[in-house]
């Protein structure tokens, strides 16, 4: 059980946000479950912590404005007030460079008299207030000054406190400061998307939960089969069927989300590689407009209330059967599944677990949809483009279709250097 100091900076719409949803972010990894978080936030020139918790599982919910910069989320749970206390306390400890060695990337707090002052500090300053903006606003002397503030830094692991600047004295003084490289990387192309050997889609799905931490793998389930999910489509008045309506993503990621009120989300993956056979800038720009777009829209479309409710519905329910039958098709699955269900519906019946399956998956469906790219090579702006244009697409409940995108490369190695190190560099 790791101790460390999670950095809102000077945004206190996140910090509020941690507490609200009860989850935390990080931009690196390191963070794991039972670790205890000191939350931090900057007013003024000076850090306070006024916040304390337990770092629960990983999650994929990021309420932030800036949610997609944070690589490494996890529920916040066991949360704790004091009365606000300035984090350079921790120079009594740290002396000279203590934000290097105690805030710098959330990093585990080693010193364990760092920690029991902490504790301490925290102990002897306990409240049960609840609301964060309050128990900051004696700070400033207002609520209203509080809201005010300069909301500009992000959520979690800035040095944004900082009161000595990186320099080669303050790393020789707090080595661990530098980040240590494990190996260096060539990014290579992906032949295409379905290659048997290098491409995307097959080395994804074979590595999916090592990739993406986000999605544990007892938390989900993935269906892989790109042939297996066909949405309904749209018939002439002649009943001839229009064609390059009907869409089949390649892959189904269904989420379960424990406590909530729509237990289950359905994530309609597709998988697009450029890969060794579109490598101009215009192939890529037309592809993007003419393929990617298109097909994104196909899939946000045939669950949204554009499209006729009977037409949705009848998908839906073809998809849920389709689930429900992998699913007891393999033993590993039904297992899991019958878990969540009996944690949904204490005291649950055998007879029963299928039925609530189905209901589950059909509100999923009408509620609570993702669209998931993943591909080989996508900018800000394009990213930015296809969420405007999914999120357009409402559901039944009036909520928007989210949309999701990630980068995949392949990356070959170039040398090792140090093997228990974190981090790595590649060249393309």
């Amino acid at each position: 059980m790791a101790h460390r100091i999670l950095h809102c900076g000077k945004s206190l719409e996140n910090h509020q946000l941690c507490i609200q949803h009860q989850v935390v972010g990080f931009i690196s990894r390191g963070a794991s479950t039972d670790d205890v978080v000191y939350l931090a936030l900057k007013i003024g020139k000076a850090t306070y912590c006024g916040v304390r918790g337990i770092l629960g599982e990983v999650t994929d919910i990021r309420p932030w404005p800036d949610g997609d910069a944070y690589v490494h989320c996890l529920e916040f749970k066991n949360i704790e007030f004091c009365q606000p206390f300035a984090i350079k306390i921790l120079s009594e400890i740290g002396g000279k460079y203590w934000s290097l060695k105690y805030l710098q990337s959330a990093k585990t707090i080693g010193d364990e008299a760092a920690r029991q002052l902490l504790d301490k500090t925290f102990e002897s300053n306990r409240i049960n207030n609840l609301d964060a903006l309050l128990i900051y606003s004696e700070i400033l002397g207002t609520e209203e000054t509080l809201t005010q503030e300069d909301n500009s830094s992000d959520n979690s692991d800035t040095n944004d406190d900082s009161e000595d600047e990186i320099t080669d004295e303050a790393l020789s003084e707090v080595p661990e400061a530098a980040i240590n490289i494990m190996g260096t990387f060539q990014t290579i192309s992906f032949y295409n998307e379905t290659d048997k050997v290098r491409g995307l889609e097959k080395l994804v799905n074979e590595n999916f939960y090592s990739l993406f931490s986000r999605y544990p793998e007892s938390k989900t389930l993935l269906i892989s089969d790109n042939r297996m999910f066909m949405t309904e489509g749209t018939r002439t008045e002649e009943k001839e069927l229009i064609t390059g309506i009907r869409t089949i993503p390649d892959a189904l990621l269904i989420i379960y989300r424990e406590g909530s009120s729509t237990p289950f989300q359905i994530n309609l993956i597709e998988y697009e590689c450029y890969g060794e056979q579109k490598t101009r800038a215009l192939e890529k720009s037309t592809y993007f407009n003419g393929h990617i777009i298109p097909q994104l829209m196909k899939f946000a479309s045939s669950f949204s209330v554009v499209t006729d409710r009977q037409i949705r519905e009848k998908t839906a329910k073809k998809w849920t059967s389709k689930i429900i039958d992998c699913v007891y098709d393999d033993p590993i699955a039904q297992e899991k599944m019958n878990l969540w269900m009996r944690r949904i519906h204490p005291g649950l019946r055998e007879q029963r677990v299928a039925l609530e399956i189905q209901e589950a998956l059909l509100q999923a469906f009408r509620t609570s949809l993702q669209v998931m790219l993943i591909i080989d090579e996508l900018s800000a702006e394009q990213k930015s483009t296809i969420s405007n244009v999914v999120k357009a697409f409402k559901l039944e409940n009036g909520v928007s279709i989210n949309f999701i995108g990630y980068i995949v490369r392949l990356e070959q190695k170039i040398r090792m250097v140090d093997g228990n190190a974190e981090y790595a560099l590649s060249v393309q």
